[in-house]
C-alpha cells in the first residue's frame, strides 16, 4: 500500500489568505487600527503558525518553492506580530517602508519562480509584490492613497489565494478539475 502524504499547500494558502484579508481591510481603511488585535491574533495562529507548519510539511515532501514561500510568509506574520505587539511598534514610517520593501523584493523573485506553477499562483505573487511595493511607497512617501491602494490590492491577493486553496482541496477530493487554476 502506498503511503501518500497530504498536500499542505491549501492549509498554508488559506492561512495566508485569511490573515492577508483582515490586515488588508485595515490597510484599505475599511476598519480602524482598533481592529489590529484581532489581525495580530490571526497572524500569530493562522498566518504564522499554519504557514510555517505547511512549509515544514512541504519540506518533507521535497517542495522547495512551497517550503520557502510558506516558511517565509509565515515568518512575515510572526515578525509582524512581534513588531506590533511584543516590541510596541513605533518605528519611523520610512523604516517601516524599508521593511515592506524587503518583503516586496523577496516576493518579486518568488513571483518569477512562480512562472513554473499555475496561473492563479502567479497572480497571487504578482498582486502580492505590487501590494508590498504600494504599502512601502505609502510609508516612504507618507501617502495615505498609496497605502490604501496597497490595502485594496491586498484584498485581491487574499481572494486569489483563498480561491487557490479551495481549488486544491476540492479538485483533489473530486479527483478532477472542478475549479480551474491554470
Amino acid at each position: 500500500m502506498e503511503n501518500k502524504l497530504a498536500n499542505p499547500a491549501p492549509l498554508g494558502l488559506i492561512g495566508f489568505a485569511s490573515t492577508t484579508w483582515l490586515l488588508s481591510m485595515v490597510n484599505a481603511g475599511l476598519f480602524g487600527d482598533n481592529s489590529l488585535p484581532l489581525v495580530l491574533s490571526m497572524a500569530l495562529a493562522f498566518g504564522g503558525g499554519a504557514q510555517v507548519l505547511a512549509g515544514i510539511l512541504s519540506f518533507i515532501r521535497g517542495n522547495t518553492f512551497a517550503t520557502v514561500a510558506f516558511v517565509g510568509y509565515g515568518s512575515f506574520w510572526l515578525s509582524f506580530v512581534a513588531y506590533a505587539h511584543e516590541f510596541g511598534g513605533g518605528a519611523p514610517p520610512a523604516f517601516v517602508g524599508w521593511y515592506l520593501l524587503v518583503w516586496g523584493v523577496f516576493t518579486f523573485y518568488m513571483w518569477i519562480a512562480s512562472f513554473r506553477h499555475t496561473t492563479v499562483l502567479q497572480l497571487v505573487f504578482l498582486t502580492l509584490w505590487i501590494t508590498f511595493f504600494l504599502l512601502a511607497a505609502g510609508e516612504l512617501r507618507g501617502s495615505t492613497t498609496l497605502h490604501m491602494a496597497g490595502g485594496y490590492l491586498g484584498l485581491v491577493c487574499a481572494a486569489l489565494a483563498a480561491y487557490l486553496s479551495a481549488a486544491e482541496v476540492i479538485n483533489a477530493d473530486y479527483g478532477r478539475t472542478v475549479l480551474p487554476i491554470g
